[in-house]
């Protein structure tokens, strides 16, 4: 397995455990806004992301 693989499931990894941290975090404030922030930012990302060369 290369490290480009290797980086690449870390990455995917840390992204849903991101989504996941949100999630707790809203149970326990028992506040919809830390979900609603993290979908802020991967919309943002993906758009942005879009618009970066290859």
């Amino acid at each position: 397995m290369s490290i480009s693989k290797i980086r690449t499931i870390l990455y995917k990894t840390a992204k849903y455990l991101g989504d996941f941290n949100a999630v707790k975090r809203a149970i326990e404030k028992k506040d919809f806004t830390p979900i609603l922030k993290r979908i802020t930012r991967r919309i943002y990302g993906y758009i942005t992301g879009k618009g970066m060369p290859k």
